[in-house]
């Protein structure tokens, strides 16, 4: 059995409570105020803070004069799902489509009373120059074209002329976390099948509708737990991390205003339009409800509809003007076909597609295990490694190697699904002791990649070190990162404490377009978690 799993950049969303502590802003709530927890796709983001913000400034009281408070969470909508159903709802819930508040069980409320609140299509993102090359905006681009040249480095490098790197690097979200994810992954499916209405479970099984997007897949570089992490590093990192994307418009717009920019393109075979409907919760009490609404009504506002022009929506009230978006490079023509809304079942059946089109993990493990790591260091690095080799997939292959005063082997090369137990118990005998060997450590992990690497699988390595090398003697950092490279694996790193090499993992994790992570015995976990997303672990919807 495959579970589901993926590649990307990430936003670690810890809980409902700690982010909307965090988004809520400093002054706090009047006393006696009614709290509206709001709980919303990560896209938003520069619209709504901005909202709740103003919101909360105007003093609004319910009919019964109570002072209201609005508080904002951001997460997209299949890990929104997770915290709905793992904790207190919100009072709003605003996902990419009604079709999510149908996922969630019929219990939590919300699939009742949901109106659109702004609007966005679903597009790649290109860098203007790159997008150029390939003829835009005088010869259209489509999802299957994008997918082709990211999987066949010879059409690649004709029709871009060499001029951006040996490969088209594209990304999406996970579609277990991410409602774009998931509608990417539908929309190649709407294109293989060359029909505008909704697809149907029976058309999403058929053999070619899998080869099309088993080949879409299959060229993914890169895939992230939230179309605002997607946009906002892509847009830091340049045309040498990712040169395509799938994300929304309104992310193109907000992040995309750099040198050279982002367009958005428009499929041609057409593509899903994010509704963004604000879901009140049934089940909270009346006042709640009521208050609710009224911030709603304000989102639909004249006042509240030009801030989401302003951050590149589309609005929902049609009396607002839409003329600035087209100075954001917004095509207002487009898109010309609107794929029809999916069903809850077609959502499950192309995440289970999902599950065999993606290429299986070659992953190494480096661990340090040096006495500095002892305590609750060491137990908190073995919890979150465990957790994530319960999240691989059967078929992915795992290799673990432990630095102390050297490193050694504690598993290499396993096919994670005949060896689980075994790995698992391995990485709960780690013990720490001794000093530390970085540098040969990440030497020797190009090693084993260089030996198990194949064009089939997703080659990625992952160290986590707390401290500076203090005793290698086969490689130094130069050497240790010369090695890493031509092994054109993905690499994730680690700082663990203050006492890290932070320089020297940053470095790395950037060079071999990863991620970097500063951890402590807070985040170990949640670091682990996001890049369990990241190479594909059993995260988010239908899990």
């Amino acid at each position: 059995m495959k579970k589901l799993r993926p590649l990307a950049l990430l936003i670690v969303i810890l809980s409902l409570p700690a982010l909307a502590c965090g988004l809520a802003g400093s002054d706090g709530p009047p006393r006696d105020a009614v709290i509206v927890p709001v709980l919303a796709n990560s896209s938003l983001e520069p619209w709504l803070t901005e909202a709740v913000e103003a919101f909360n400034e105007e003093e609004v009281e319910t009919e019964e004069g109570d002072p209201i408070y609005v508080t904002l969470a951001l997460a997209d909508a299949g890990d929104a799902i997770g915290q709905i159903e793992g904790a207190e709802a919100p009072a709003i819930w605003i996902p990419d489509s009604t079709v999510w508040a149908d996922v969630v069980d019929s219990a939590a409320g919300f699939g009742d009373d949901c109106t659109s609140v702004a609007r966005s299509p679903l597009v790649i993102a290109l860098w203007q120059p790159l997008a150029e090359s390939l003829g835009w905006p005088a010869r259209d681009l489509g999802w299957l074209d994008i997918g082709s040249l990211a999987a066949d480095p010879g059409s690649w490098a004709y029709y871009s002329g060499g001029q951006f790197g040996d490969s088209l690097r594209l990304g999406h979200t996970h579609p277990g976390l991410s409602g774009s994810g998931a509608s990417t992954l539908l929309a190649i499916v709407q294109a293989a099948e060359s029909q505008q209405e909704a697809v149907s479970v029976e058309e999403i099984q058929e053999p070619i509708v899998q080869a099309s997007v088993g080949a879409f897949e299959s060229a993914v570089s890169w895939f992230s737990s939230s179309t605002a992490g997607l946009a906002e590093t892509m847009a830091e990192r340049g045309v040498g991390f990712l040169g395509a994307a799938v994300m929304y418009e309104s992310d193109v717009v907000h992040y995309g205003r750099t040198e050279p920019p982002l367009v958005p393109v428009y499929p041609f075979e057409g593509t899903f339009v994010a509704s963004h409907p604000a879901c009140v919760n049934a089940g909270a009490d009346a006042g709640l409800q009521q208050a609710a609404v009224q911030f709603r009504d304000y989102l639909l506002s004249e006042e509240a509809q030009q801030a989401a022009v302003a951050a590149g929506l589309r609005p929902a009230n049609e009396a607002v003007s839409v003329a600035e978006l087209e100075t954001f490079g917004v095509d207002l023509s487009e898109p010309q076909i609107v794929f029809g809304e999916p069903s809850v079942e077609a959502i499950f059946a192309v995440q289970e597609l999902w599950q065999a089109a993606r290429k299986d993990v070659n992953l190494v493990m480096l661990l340090d295990v040096s006495g500095s790591m002892a305590g609750r260091k060491i137990e908190n690095v073995r919890r979150a490694a465990v957790q994530f080799v319960e999240q691989m997939g059967d078929d992915d292959y795992i290799s673990v190697i432990a630095f102390a005063s050297q490193p050694f082997a504690v598993v290499k090369y396993q096919r994670v699904g005949e060896g689980r137990e075994a790995i698992i118990a391995a990485i709960e005998q780690l013990e720490a002791q001794g000093d530390t060997s970085l540098y040969d450590a990440i030497g020797d992990g190009a090693r084993l990649l260089e030996d198990t690497a194949t064009a089939e699988t997703t080659n990625a390595l992952v160290v986590l070190s707390d401290g500076l090398d203090t005793i290698s003697y086969r490689y130094d950092e130069e050497s240790a990162v010369a090695a890493l490279l031509p092994t054109g694996a993905t690499v994730f790193t680690i700082a663990y404490g203050s006492d890290a090499d932070e320089v020297l993992l940053e470095n790395v994790a950037l060079r071999a377009n990863g991620n970097y992570f500063r951890g402590d015995e807070a985040s170990i976990a949640a670091i682990y978690d996001e890049m369990s997303a990241a190479f594909g672990g059993a995260v988010g919807v239908g899990r």
